[in-house]
């Protein structure tokens, strides 16, 4: 499928200069390969968007960072698979080899800062709902001891009424 331009064959100084050009109707064919890709992943990020929606309702603090998380993840997704379509399809446009290796290098150079920058991220929404939680369950702690002191105190108090 691929064509050699080379101008002796069995000359080894000319196959290391060799350009290796995608035939035109692969490249076509590719496109809209990526095109036919891109639209089904549209309908599964639709259908998963309206299935985040339905499950929200009301929820607690911890439900609501869990929701949070699950909606910048779905986000991530989004943008990590758009980037990856956008990356293919520049790929399948390349006329040689050296244009798609320096695009495979500039994709994995973004992708890689746009992870960091998502995990990051993603870790702040944990630390959030961790202390979160940590706070919500310290003060139901407290109003279970001060509830519990309460009673005590009301059965004490009972107690002597009784007595007397």
């Amino acid at each position: 499928m691929l064509q050699c331009n080379m101008k002796q064959e069995g000359d080894v100084a000319e196959a290391q200069g060799m350009k290796y050009e995608v035939p035109v109707e692969m490249r076509d064919f590719a496109e809209k390969s990526v095109d036919q890709a891109r639209k089904a992943f549209d309908g599964f990020l639709g259908a998963a968007h309206k299935a985040v929606d339905t499950f929200e309702g009301s929820r607690t603090s911890m439900q609501t960072s869990a929701s949070d998380a699950t909606r910048k993840t779905l986000s991530y997704a989004e943008q990590n698979i758009s980037a990856a379509f956008d990356h293919a399809q520049r790929l399948v446009r390349a006329t040689d080899i050296q244009e798609a290796m320096k695009l495979q290098a500039e994709f994995a150079r973004t992708q890689f800062a746009a992870m960091q920058v998502q995990m990051k991220e993603l870790g702040e929404i944990a630390q959030t709902a961790a202390r979160s939680a940590t706070a919500q369950a310290q003060a139901a702690a407290t109003d279970a001891a001060a509830a519990t002191r309460s009673a005590a105190d009301k059965a004490t108090t009972a107690f002597r009424q009784n007595q007397e």
